[in-house]
C-alpha cells in the first residue's frame, strides 16, 4: 500500500525556516502580555521559529482552563507584527478554521482529539477548501493508524497541499515513564507509506515532563523527522494548562543545541560499501528467518490436526507460559531486550493459534461435505 498525497514539499513553503523546522511557544494563550514576553524570549533564540499558541484548548472535563477564545487571535497578529515569526494553532471545527483565516494565522493544526472523529475532520477540510494554508494532522489519542491517514487525506482531498503530520504519542493504560506511549513503529510505518509527507515530532505530549525531552527529541531525530513541537513558557510554573510539560525559551534553546544533527546518508564511500556488505548480511539472516518461520508454522498447522483428532483444545496456556519464560530467559542471556522477545514471541504465538485454529476448521469442513447429503439425490 502507498499513501497518494498530492503534497508540496515543506523546504517550499517554510524557505525562511531551518531545518529541523522548529514550532514553539505556550500551551496556552493567557493573556496578551504572556503572548508577547514568551515570543519575545523565543525569537531572540529562534527569530525564525514557527511561534504556536492554543487559543481553544479541548479539556477533558469542565472548569478547566478552555483557552482565552477569539480574544487570543489578536494576540497573535501582535506577535507576528513584533517578532516576524510565522503563527500556528490549533482549529477544531469550523468556526476556528474561519476565525484564524480572518485574522491571517498562517498555519494550523488538527489536535489529536479532533483527528479520531471523521464527521470533524470532513467539517474542517469543507471549510479549508479554496484556501493555501498549512495544515499539521496530529496522530490521534489512540494508535490506529488508518484514521491518521484518514485525517490527512481528507484534507488533502479539500485542496490543501502544503500539509505534514505530527507525533504526539498515543494513550496507553500501561504504566509507563511518557505521558503518551510514542509507538515510533506507527510513524515508521507512516512514513514508509508516504515518503514525501513531512513528519514532525511532538515530545512535550509524548514526554509530559522536562527530564524525558532530550531522548525523545533526540529519537525524533534520529528517525529523520522534519522538526520539533515543543511547548514553552517564561514562567512554566504558572501556566494555565500543561505547566508540567513546559520549559522556558532559554531550556529550549539548551535542549537543542545539545542535539546531534545527522544526515540521511554519506558520500564516504567506504562508509557505503561497509554499510553495502552490512545489509546483505542483513539480508541473507531475514530470509533464514522467513524459512524457521515457515517450517515453524508448517509444525503449529500439524499440531492443530493432532489437537482436532483427539479432542484437545488449541489454547495451551501453560505450555506458552513455558514457552514466553524461556525464551525470555535466553533472550536476556543473549543480550535481546525482554520488551522485544515478548512481543515477538506474542506475535509468533497469536499465528501459530490462527494456524491451528484453520488447521482444525479444515478438517472440520471436510467432514461437513462428507456427511452432507447431495440435494435432489
Amino acid at each position: 500500500m502507498v499513501l497518494d498525497l498530492n503534497i508540496v514539499p515543506i523546504s517550499n513553503w517554510l524557505p525562511n525556516v531551518e531545518k529541523p523546522y522548529l514550532i514553539s511557544g505556550p500551551c496556552s494563550a493567557e493573556s496578551e502580555s504572556q503572548m508577547l514576553q514568551i515570543a519575545r524570549q523565543i525569537s531572540e533564540y529562534f527569530p525564525n521559529n514557527i511561534f504556536r499558541a492554543g487559543i481553544w484548548k479541548p479539556r477533558t472535563r469542565p472548569n478547566s482552563f478552555e483557552g482565552v477564545g477569539d480574544v487570543g487571535l489578536k494576540w497573535m497578529q501582535r506577535v507576528k507584527e513584533e517578532t516576524g515569526m510565522l503563527t500556528a494553532t490549533e482549529v477544531a471545527n469550523a468556526l476556528h478554521v474561519e476565525k484564524c483565516l480572518k485574522h491571517n494565522i498562517d498555519i494550523l493544526w488538527i489536535g489529536a482529539r479532533t483527528v479520531v472523529n471523521p464527521f470533524s475532520v470532513q467539517e474542517i477540510a469543507d471549510a479549508l477548501k479554496g484556501t493555501d494554508i498549512p495544515v499539521f494532522i496530529k496522530n490521534p489519542i489512540n494508535p490506529d493508524l488508518q484514521l491518521w491517514i484518514g485525517a490527512l487525506e481528507r484534507i488533502n482531498n479539500a485542496g490543501i497541499k502544503k500539509l505534514a503530520a505530527i507525533h504526539r504519542g498515543f494513550h496507553s493504560f500501561e504504566k509507563m515513564p511518557f505521558r503518551n506511549d510514542p509507538k515510533w513503529e506507527l510513524v515508521i510505518e507512516l512514513k514508509a507509506l508516504c515518503p514525501q509527507l513531512p513528519i514532525l515530532c511532538d515530545p512535550s505530549h509524548i514526554c509530559g515532563n522536562p527530564e524525558l525531552l532530550p531522548y525523545v527529541a533526540q529519537k525524533a531525530l534520529d528517525l529523520a523527522m522534519d522538526g520539533l513541537m515543543i511547548e514553552s513558557h517564561f514562567n512554566p510554573k504558572i501556566a494555565l494548562s500543561d505547566s508540567k510539560q513546559q520549559i522556558t525559551p532559554s531550556l529550549l534553546f539548551e535542549l537543542l543545541s545539545n542535539l546531534s544533527l545527522r544526515d540521511l546518508t554519506s558520500e564516504n564511500l567506504e562508509f557505503k560499501n561497509v554499510l553495502n556488505e552490512l545489509r546483505q548480511v542483513i539480508d541473507k539472516i531475514d530470509d533464514d528467518i522467513l524459512n524457521v518461520m515457515s517450517t515453524r508454522m508448517s509444525v503449529a498447522r500439524q499440531i492443530g490436526s493432532f489437537k482436532k483428532d483427539n479432542q484437545v483444545t488449541i489454547l495451551q496456556i501453560t505450555r506458552w507460559q513455558e514457552i514466553l519464560k524461556n525464551q525470555l530467559k535466553r533472550g536476556k542471556i543473549m543480550g535481546l531486550s525482554q520488551v522485544f522477545i515478548k512481543k515477538l514471541y506474542q506475535l509468533i504465538h497469536n499465528e501459530s493459534i490462527r494456524i491451528q485454529n484453520e488447521a482444525m476448521n479444515e478438517i472440520g469442513e471436510n467432514n461437513i461435505k462428507k456427511q452432507t447429503p447431495i440435494l435432489g439425490k
